[in-house]
């Protein structure tokens, strides 16, 4: 596997972050800020540079590599595989009119399944039910596939986000990468790092990811009494205090981030589904946490490998950044120094992660979590 990196910030020239050197037909990840990424320019810009590239666009909270963590950049990281192949396929949800389900059932089904070792996701964040679609690619799969990713970000404004495939980055867009070969090892792992505080409450009245009551009670009441002087900062704030959810029926519980809140009918929308009957109770972490978190992703990720990995991808959460601030590269070098300092590391900070739990197959959505997913070949 052979790798190159370049950055640039807006009105500044590509700067190699590695060696300069020429890669033949690679996988090319685009990561970067959105207002970057929308300049009709820069597609024409990373075609000139990777003529027979495949290249995939991803707006981020902040890109991620092994040097810095930036939010006015745009990081490109360049993969030439050896021994192993990749095919690449997106849908486009406000296009086609699918739901998120749907969309993602049919992302799984376009890619041809022999040989398929991974799949990783760059979905846009905006109009994409993360829950739903991860469901919905489960169902392709028999629950048997290795799928990680995430969905893009928009740095904390929640505006807009944007991916693409060979094409200008567009709002809408799903793309999978389907990596094949038996070369391949694809290791991953997660961790949050939140604890839980105050009471359970029982989520009784729900829809999708629109949470309406807890315990009988307007759901955005309770959250506000619990929050204080706090709420008057909502909803920027709720990224700070995200919820736990537990259902009976799972062994364990998801972290959902709260998006936004509705004053009208009291609710508050959630980054992923949360069902009437399951259990939800409030989360807060401090720097700390957070970093160990990261760094215990990196070490069960790499624990069992067979072979050294050479290309590190990380999602982790808008929501983790804020609560870092000034010390957001902590993680980051937490993860490096775990799994060495000589491998590749890209990715991003998103809107939710795309994963299983540790010991499992079946991928979920999750929100404030540091995912790891290191390959080689």
């Amino acid at each position: 596997m052979k790798t190159v990196q370049l950055q640039k910030r807006k009105d500044s020239d590509w700067k190699y972050l590695s060696e300069e050197i020429q890669l033949k037909e690679p996988l090319v990840l685009v990561f970067g800020n959105r207002y970057l990424l929308e300049d009709k320019k820069i597609y024409d810009e990373v075609r000139d540079m990777f003529k027979d590239g495949h290249i995939v666009f991803g707006s981020t909270a902040g890109d991620i590599t092994s040097k810095h963590v930036e939010e006015k950049s745009i990081t490109i990281t360049a993969i030439e595989f050896e021994r192993a192949n990749f095919l690449i396929k997106r849908v486009n949800v406000l296009e086609s009119n699918k739901n998120s389900f749907d969309t993602g059932k049919e992302l799984i089904n376009q890619l041809s399944k022999e040989g398929l070792k991974h799949v990783f996701i760059v979905s846009e964040g905006r109009f994409v039910n993360g829950s739903e679609l991860t469901q919905g690619m489960n169902s392709a799969t028999d629950n048997n596939l290795l799928i990680t990713g995430g969905l893009c970000g928009d740095n904390a404004r929640f505006e807009k986000t944007i991916a693409s495939y060979n094409q200008t980055p567009k709002a809408g867009e799903v793309v999978a990468i389907g990596l094949y070969g038996e070369s391949l090892e694809v290791s991953f792992s997660i961790n949050g790092g939140w604890t839980p505080f105050g009471p359970e409450r029982i989520v009784t009245k729900s829809i999708a990811n629109v949470l309406y009551e807890l315990d009988n009670k307007p759901a955005l009441d309770l959250y506000k009494k619990y929050l204080g002087d706090k709420s008057k900062e909502l909803p920027g704030a709720a990224l700070l205090y995200p919820l736990k959810v537990k259902s009976d029926k799972e062994d364990k519980s998801i972290v959902r981030t709260i998006l936004n809140i509705n004053e009208e009918d009291h609710s508050m929308i959630l980054a992923g589904n949360v069902s009437e009957g399951q259990k939800v109770q409030l989360m807060m972490t401090h720097v700390d946490n957070i970093v160990n978190a990261s760094e215990l992703a990196a070490i069960n990720a790499n624990k069992f490998r067979t072979n050294k990995p050479e290309l590190a991808i990380l999602v982790s959460c808008v929501g983790r950044k804020l609560v870092l601030d000034q010390r957001v590269e902590e993680e980051v070098e937490e993860v490096i120094e775990a799994i060495g300092n000589d491998i590749t590391v890209c990715g991003m900070y998103s809107y939710g992660e795309i994963a299983p739990f540790d010991g499992e197959i079946k991928c979920q959505l999750h929100n404030q979590t540091m995912t790891v997913t290191l390959i080689s070949e």
